[in-house]
Formats: C-alpha cells, structure tokens, sequence
C-alpha cells in the first residue's frame, strides 16, 4: 500500500477547472451531461448552481469552481455538468458538478499516485486523495465525499426534496385542469341542448299558432 491507501489500479474521469486537470473514481460517476437549463433555488450558496430535471428526477448541479474559491463556471460549448454519487455516513447522496470541460477515462496504477504536498498546493489536501501522474502531466485526485460538508448535503438533499415537492404539486395542478375542461364543455354541451330544445319548443308553438289562424279562417 502506497501513503494514499490507493493499492489498485483504479480508472478515473478526467476533468478540467481553470488550468488543472482534476480525476475522480469512475465507480462514483453516474453520466456526463451536456450543459442544460439549471433551475436556481432560492436561498442556497452560491456554490449550489441550482436543479436539474434528469429523466424526472431532480439533480442538484454544484459549481466546483465556486467551492473551491475560483470564478464562477462560465457557460461554453464544452462545460459539462458531471452526475455522480456521494456517499456520507453510508446515505448516498446524487448531485452533478460542473467542469470547465470532460477530458477522458484513464487508467492510473497505485505506483502512479502520490500522496498531495503540504504546503505549495493551492487545493485543500483534505479534498485530494492524491496526485496522479501520467506522462508530463499532473492529475489531482479528489476524495470527492469530502468536499461538501454534512451540512451542505443536508441542505442538498432538503432543496431536491422540496424541488420535488413542488414539482409534484405542479403535476396535481396540471392533472386537474383536464377534469375542470372537460366539466366546462360538457356544461355547454347540456347548455346547446337546452337551448335547441327551446329554439324546437318555440317552433312548435309558432306552427300550432298558424295553424289556429288558418282554422280561424
């Protein structure tokens, strides 16, 4: 076992913020996704970007950049938002994380990782696992279920909750406008008999009324 515990070779999604290369176990990556509408929620940190709609369910979308005390993620063709799983006291929590851009999949052996410096990293070392090296390049291994803390989960899993709430209520509301149409139409449905049913009733007294006349004369 090397100074990091890591003693498989292990695969790692490669990711870009500002200038580094950042890596995180594929085992806790669900999918990579295009960047897409992201629903701000009221009265969350700045680093909660806000809420996804993923096949129906709602994912929280976090900007590492802001987490880490950089510029907030701009918008471009090759932002992706990663979803992965976090696991925190044995609850699994879902959320995405945005990056500047997805590289690739590599594989990295133990041999190849090397515990975080001390001092000279602009990164907390409690979030890194290690550092990587492959070829000339340098790979910053996040231990990813801790970077947010319990708090911050909470607050995640609270927002998805209410968001979920919310959208059910929406689906309710929406489910019931059909019902209230379809009352309307048949009302004026019932309305237009009515009122041809008078419109033949009058027919009627006008025609018995000729007929009296022309009795009369």
């Amino acid at each position: 076992m090397n100074k990091t515990g890591i003693t498989e070779t292990g695969q790692y999604l490669t990711f870009k913020l500002a200038d580094e290369i950042f890596a995180i176990n594929v085992i806790q990556v669900r999918e990579v996704l295009d960047l897409s509408t992201i629903t701000k929620v009221p009265g969350t940190p700045d680093f909660m970007r806000g809420v996804i709609n993923v096949r129906g369910s709602v994912v929280p979308v976090m900007d590492l950049r802001l987490k880490f005390g950089l510029t907030k993620t701009e918008n471009t063709l090759d932002t992706r938002i990663v979803v992965m799983e976090l696991s925190l006291e044995g609850e699994i929590t879902v959320l995405g994380t945005l990056a500047d851009s997805v590289n690739e999949v590599i594989d990295l052996e133990s041999s190849q990782i090397e515990p975080p410096p001390k001092i000279g990293l602009r990164w907390k070392t409690e979030f890194i696992k290690g550092i990587g090296k492959r070829n000339d390049m340098f790979i910053i291994i996040l231990d990813i279920d801790r970077v947010f803390s319990s708090d911050e989960i909470a607050l995640v899993e609270e927002t998805s909750t209410e968001v979920l709430k919310d959208k059910h209520k929406e689906k309710d509301q929406a489910e019931e406008k059909p019902e209230t149409s379809e009352q309307s139409e048949k009302s004026e449905q019932i309305d237009d008999e009515a009122s041809s049913s008078q419109d033949l009733h009058e027919k009627d007294e006008l025609e018995e009324t000729g007929l009296s006349e022309k009795i009369r004369l």
